[in-house]
């Protein structure tokens, strides 16, 4: 089982693994090796995450979610697969962790102080002589 928080705990049986080949420089060695790991989480029929955590992980994860809601990870930074492996987790269990993260309230709307108005309005009219300042001066 994998710990994600505290009460969400993945299963290994709900990951699936796939080598495959990396794209990028490396010269024969990337050419010969599948070193680059894709994962695949089905969120849609996850049993181990919440509801509200499931919304929103389908917001979060955009376009690495299929139509079948199956949300598609590839890791190709390291040479060993061992470490593509493990930064493909890290990287789901940072999603799912976002995803848990309960939304911030909406923000109460305020209006501004007598005094923060005043304070602005004269601000203009400060700026407003400093611009009539620069003006030509009248010929008399």
């Amino acid at each position: 089982m994998i710990e994600v928080t505290p009460a969400i705990l993945l299963a290994e049986s709900e990951l699936v693994w796939k080598a495959v080949r990396a794209s990028g420089p490396g010269g024969q060695h990337v050419n010969k090796t599948s070193t680059a790991v894709e994962l695949r989480f089905d969120v849609r029929a996850s049993p181990s995450l919440p509801e509200p955590v499931r919304a929103r992980l389908y917001q979060l994860a955009g376009g690495r979610l299929t139509q079948e809601g199956v949300l598609v990870l590839l890791a190709q930074e390291h040479r060993s697969q061992e470490m593509n492996r493990q930064a493909a987790l890290d990287r789901l269990v940072a999603l799912i962790r976002r995803a848990a993260e309960p939304p911030p309230p909406p923000r109460k709307k305020t209006r501004p102080t007598r005094a923060s108005r005043e304070r602005r309005l004269a601000g203009k009219s400060r700026r407003g002589g400093v611009k009539t300042l620069r003006g030509k001066p009248s010929v008399e």
